[in-house]
């Protein structure tokens, strides 16, 4: 697999999280997260490229047993030292080391874009979920990947070019001392991986913000910086 940063990265990131997330993850995803899983029993989760478990221990706080699989050293004993209840794993997304049928929930939650198999760490996903159960993604949206704001002589944002969307990347993204590799994929690819497994999209969202500071909330207003996608795997679980 090639080296996408998070190794290298895992201090900074810890250190740029703390325990609520970043703004995306507290005042745009979290809550639409959650909502989606109101209405399934879940009795087991996988969150699939965990960090630091902050999700996990969200999921946790819901009553689910959750194991996280994380193939960064530091952020996955991070994830375990915060969270000794759960189950916290080394492996990628390409080769779950799970049994068919594993999960009653499978969580990526703004993992896809570092993942260079996408179509292998799909039918995986697919693969471990109980039949019936639900593949719950959060994603940045392709538009941005795709993309960079322009700005003035000032450094103030104008507005947001896109370009070259339909070809597939890997560009290298810094910020906060944090250096990795981030993928850009088309839409297309996406549903292409995921409806070529079988299973049925439920709900699509793209959120805007819910509060915070009013700068990020009119900069996170202006385009859609993410998406939420709630899968379904077909059929009933036997047990």
């Amino acid at each position: 697999m090639q080296d996408n940063g998070w190794e290298a990265s895992a201090e900074a990131w810890v250190a740029s999280q703390g325990e609520a997330g970043d703004f995306a993850r507290e005042y745009v995803l979290d809550r639409v997260m959650l909502e989606r899983l109101r209405d399934m029993p879940h009795g087991n989760a996988l969150d699939v490229g965990c960090g630091e478990g902050r999700f996990a221990r969200v999921l946790a706080g819901q009553g689910i047993a959750v194991t996280g699989l994380e193939p960064a050293a530091l952020l996955r004993a991070r994830a375990a030292a915060l969270h000794p209840e759960g189950t916290y794993v080394a492996g990628q997304a390409e080769a779950l080391p799970f049994a068919d049928a594993s999960f009653d929930l499978v969580v990526s939650y703004l993992t896809l874009i570092d993942i260079e198999g996408l179509d292998e760490a799909i039918a995986e996903m697919a693969r471990v979920l109980r039949p019936g159960g639900q593949l719950l993604i959060a994603n940045l949206n392709p538009f941005v990947t795709a993309g960079a704001w322009l700005k003035d002589e000032a450094g103030t944002p104008v507005h947001f070019a896109a370009d070259n969307y339909l070809q597939a990347r890997a560009e290298w993204q810094e910020w906060a001392g944090i250096r990795i590799l981030n993928w850009h994929r088309p839409l297309e690819d996406y549903m292409r991986a995921l409806l070529g497994q079988g299973l049925q999209l439920v709900h699509y969202a793209e959120p805007a913000p819910h509060g915070g500071p009013e700068a990020r909330v009119a900069k996170f207003r202006r385009m859609p910086w993410f998406h939420v996608m709630d899968w379904r795997k077909p059929g009933q679980d036997p047990m």
